[in-house]
C-alpha cells in the first residue's frame, strides 16, 4: 500500500494540502519498503489529489483537510485518515502496529472560495 503523510519538519502537518512535504511510503507485509520525501507541487483545488493519485497512493494521513479535499479524494479512490497529530516515525510505527487512529479533521469545514464564496480558514494558518 502507498501512503501519503502531510509533513511539516519531522511531525505530521496540521493541514494537508498546506504542507511543505509528502512523506510517500511503500508498506508491504508491515514493512516499510520504499520511503521518500517529496515537495508539495502546490494548493490549488483538485490538483493534489489527482498528483498523488498518479503516483499510486491509496491513503492519505494528515492532521486535517478541507470537506471538498476529502471528496476529492474519496473521487479518485484515496482513504483519507485525518486528526492525526504527532512525529512522522511514531505516525508510521503506529500505522504498521495497526493503533493510528483517526478522527475529526483538525480543519473547520471550508466553504470553498472557488464557487464565489468566502472560505473559513483553518486556526492553525491565520
Amino acid at each position: 500500500m502507498r501512503i501519503a503523510i502531510s509533513t511539516e519538519g519531522n511531525s505530521v502537518s496540521p493541514h494537508f494540502g498546506r504542507c511543505p512535504f509528502f512523506t510517500i511510503l511503500d508498506l508491504e507485509e508491515g514493512k516499510v519498503v520504499k520511503k521518500e520525501v517529496v515537495a508539495n507541487p502546490g494548493h490549488e483545488p483538485g490538483f493534489i489529489p489527482q498528483f498523488l493519485h498518479q503516483r499510486g497512493v491509496e491513503c492519505i494521513i494528515a492532521g486535517g483537510a478541507g470537506r471538498r479535499a476529502i471528496n476529492l479524494f474519496q473521487e479518485v479512490g484515496i482513504q483519507a485518515i485525518l486528526g492525526i497529530t504527532g512525529r512522522i516515525d511514531e505516525v508510521i510505527d503506529q500505522l504498521i502496529n495497526g493503533s493510528l487512529e483517526g478522527g475529526e479533521s483538525l480543519c473547520k469545514p471550508g466553504l470553498g472560495k472557488s464557487h464565489g464564496q468566502s472560505e473559513e480558514k483553518c486556526d492553525h494558518h491565520s
